[in-house]
């Protein structure tokens, strides 16, 4: 099962590197930071940068929830596992297949490549192609889409690196 730990933003790293280091792989399968790439301009140049998809938190996969409970007193500046009350919750199947097929086995997403088509966007590649009602809001000159979707039992607003090349018309 796949859970999420609420850590303290900007710690994110750090927290997933003494779960790698302190936990056992037999109570622990994998803890993770999702990511997603955006371009930005430095001097004058477009280079691609990694960002945390969801600031404040660190997945984790487990079986064995009651000993990754334990397991965890070990690692300093977690705030806990998101749940409803008491109870720690696993993230659903949808929310487990949205991260998978936004950013893969690297849990990278990439920037998606896009293109604009009169008023209307559409995504040519990249883990937005089919997924344009999801975007909210597009800042063409920071080259981002912004997005909500439902995870950890509420909306969640995410950005995501997108390029859109506007479409060229042929006058024949």
């Amino acid at each position: 099962m796949w859970y999420v730990v609420q850590v303290q933003t900007g710690a994110e790293e750090k927290i997933r590197m003494q779960c790698d280091s302190l936990l056992s792989p037999q109570v622990l399968r994998q803890c993770f930071i999702p990511f997603y790439e955006e371009q930005r301009k430095l001097h004058g140049e477009w280079s691609t940068r990694k960002k945390v998809l969801f600031p404040g938190y660190v997945f984790m996969i487990t079986d064995q929830l009651d000993e990754l409970r334990l397991s965890l007193r070990k690692v300093s500046r977690l705030t806990k596992m998101i749940g409803v009350g008491d109870e720690i919750i696993p993230l659903t199947d949808e929310e487990v297949l949205f991260l998978q097929g936004f950013c893969g086995e690297q849990q990278v997403a990439e920037v998606s490549q896009g293109i604009l088509e009169g008023s209307q966007v559409r995504i040519l590649s990249g883990p937005l192609v089919g997924k344009e009602a999801l975007i909210k809001k597009i800042d063409y000159h920071k080259r981002r889409a912004y997005l909500e979707v439902d995870m950890f039992g509420r909306r969640q607003k995410i950005r995501l690196g997108l390029e859109v090349r506007m479409e060229k018309v042929d006058k024949t």
